[in-house]
């Protein structure tokens, strides 16, 4: 945050400052210096001949952003194993003039847009990893405007815009003031735990971002506020027996496990602001005549609370040690108990910055779709934002444009109707707006 010290040099070096106070500083920072690089319309630089000339150049390769979205989609990229894409999605950066393109220990890809100087630094991310897992069919199958296909959206279509921007900056000739970094990250869906981001921000470009944006999903709504959740595999384990011979002496993990997915079921999530839980997936077993010695089920609880997502998951733990308790109370001849452990799957902090449409960051989202004739409007999401937001940092979660549906699921599908054009030309014009333009060339 090099460029909003130099503008509060007081005020960042107070170690104990509370987060909302920095982040109005950093929003203040932000409008200051804006200054005159933004058209009469306002703080969107829709006006300015290279994102003009910009505009014009995405409209006429939109080809070429389908066909790079479809070909990125057909490499498969499970949890951990994003390294194909993101291999190849570094060549496509190279190719596009990015020599310096990088990918780093996590196995981000970064390409960094130096500014002239005066402006903050901006960050817009793609993910790269997808939640199909290994040997799911990737093969995309088209139908007019229209694409099925296993991440097609979510999030191929933010990895595309991606390129896509940084093709436009180069072809335009457009300079900024601060300094654009663009990443294809890895690790935003549930298994990977935000990783990439943990990367980033703590390590590599830590205290470095000013802004931060993640193009995830469809469409032109804009995630300001960040869901936050804890994610847990809960594992019962025990002796096993045959399911006759061994009965009434061997309590069963499968058993236990039934009694704390009731107890589950028949929580009341805490009130205010929504909280939800839920069970995804159960394993456990050996055969149909075998006292379990194993089982196990994935837990996921949500919220925009902090403190109601801590009461929920006090609530989850009850309910679980409630159904171990009776399943081992019940066998009274059992000389060996089911036990219990939790393993973390993933904890997405909550945003802790208060945010709203008149948030600076936000306002540039808004006004940006207006600026292209587009509708846009402001909700809560759980993505890779949450990280910037939880430590201070502006950020959002914008869609890619175009529609689509069945993200997360076998039927997952894009129509890139006759404007999906317009969703690359949004996220150009917001870090456009947000960096500040230094110079272009004219059209």
């Amino acid at each position: 945050m090099g460029v909003l010290r130099a503008a509060f040099p007081n005020h960042f070096h107070q170690p104990n400052m509370h987060l909302r106070a920095r982040y109005q500083l950093a929003a203040c920072a932000a409008i200051l210096l804006a200054g005159p690089a933004l058209s009469a319309q306002g703080n969107i630089p829709s006006d300015d001949p290279g994102i003009k000339k910009a505009f014009e150049a995405i409209k006429s390769w939109n080809s070429w952003i389908v066909e790079n979205q479809v070909q990125l989609c057909e490499i498969p990229a499970p949890p951990f194993k994003e390294q194909a894409r993101g291999i190849e999605f570094r060549k496509r950066m190279i190719a596009l003039g990015y020599r310096d393109t990088k990918i780093d220990a996590a196995g981000n890809v970064i390409a960094e847009r130096a500014g002239k100087g005066g402006g903050p630094t901006i960050m817009i991310a793609g993910h790269l990893d997808t939640v199909f897992p290994e040997g799911t069919d990737v093969k995309v199958k088209r139908t007019g405007t229209r694409m099925d296909g296993a991440g097609i959206g979510d999030d191929c279509r933010g990895l595309v815009v991606i390129l896509s921007i940084a093709r436009a900056l180069n072809e335009a000739k457009i300079e900024t003031r601060g300094k654009v970094i663009l990443v294809a990250d890895v690790g935003e869906e549930g298994p990977g735990n935000l990783r990439g981001m943990r990367e980033l921000f703590n390590n590599r470009y830590k205290g470095k971002v000013d802004q931060f944006i993640s193009v995830d999903g469809l469409g032109f709504r804009v995630a300001a506020r960040a869901v936050g959740s804890k994610r847990y595999n809960v594992v019962f384990t025990g002796p096993g027996g045959h399911s006759y011979g061994a009965f009434a002496r061997v309590p069963s993990a499968i058993h236990a496990m039934g009694r704390a997915v009731a107890n589950i079921g028949d929580l009341v999530p805490p009130t205010g602001i929504k909280t939800t839980f839920n069970v995804g997936i159960v394993k456990g077993g050996t055969s149909v005549n075998t006292i379990s010695p194993d089982a196990s089920m994935e837990v996921d609880m949500r919220s925009e609370s902090v403190d109601n997502l801590e009461k929920m998951d006090q609530l989850i733990h009850s309910a679980i040690e409630k159904g171990l308790a009776t399943e081992n109370a019940r066998w009274t001849a059992a000389t060996e108990k089911i036990k219990v452990k939790y393993d973390t799957i993933g904890i997405r902090p909550v945003g802790r910055v208060p945010q709203s449409d008149s948030t600076p960051i936000i306002k540039v989202a808004l006004d940006a779709a207006k600026a292209i004739g587009e509708t846009s409007g402001t909700d809560a999401g759980s993505t890779d934002s949450n990280l910037a937001m939880s430590m201070g940092i502006p950020a959002m979660t914008i869609g890619g444009g175009g529609k689509g549906g069945n993200a997360h699921a076998a039927g997952e599908w894009y129509d890139d109707g006759p404007t999906g054009y317009k969703g690359p030309q949004w996220a150009l014009l917001i870090v456009a707006a947000l960096a500040g333009i230094a110079r272009t060339t004219t059209p």
